[in-house]
């Protein structure tokens, strides 16, 4: 699968989506530093899925409508990057395909999958 990983998202997660045979664009590796907005449209320009922990996607998705890939959104405060890198890869190995064109959120012990507006 492609992925593009937000700049906020640990490099450990990259790291451990890559160790899978994953295509993985690094935003601190290649534009730091741009908008939410930019992140997201280039996730769309290169047909990957967005990684982020930042909530801010959320609204873009659901309220301003912008067009996706898909977002799988990290909610593990508190976990050692390690860790998060192994459950990001974990949620990708058990819902694969399912986390396309939806917005998913990746908790310790549980993920949510919900279908936003793609365009």
């Amino acid at each position: 699968m492609k992925f593009l990983c937000d700049e906020g998202v640990e490099r450990q997660v990259v790291a451990a989506l890559r160790s899978e045979a994953h295509e993985v664009f690094y935003v601190a590796e290649m534009v730091p530093g741009i908008s939410d907005e930019r992140v997201l449209k280039l996730a769309a320009e290169e047909s990957a899925i967005l990684v982020t922990s930042d909530k801010d996607f959320g609204e873009l998705v659901f309220r301003q409508h912008r067009a996706h890939q898909g977002v799988i959104l990290l909610r593990l405060h508190g976990l050692d990057a390690a860790k998060k890198g192994l459950l990001a890869v974990a949620a990708v190995v058990q819902h694969g395909e399912q986390l396309a064109k939806a917005f998913s959120v990746v908790e310790e012990g549980r993920i949510r999958i919900r279908r936003g507006r793609i365009e």
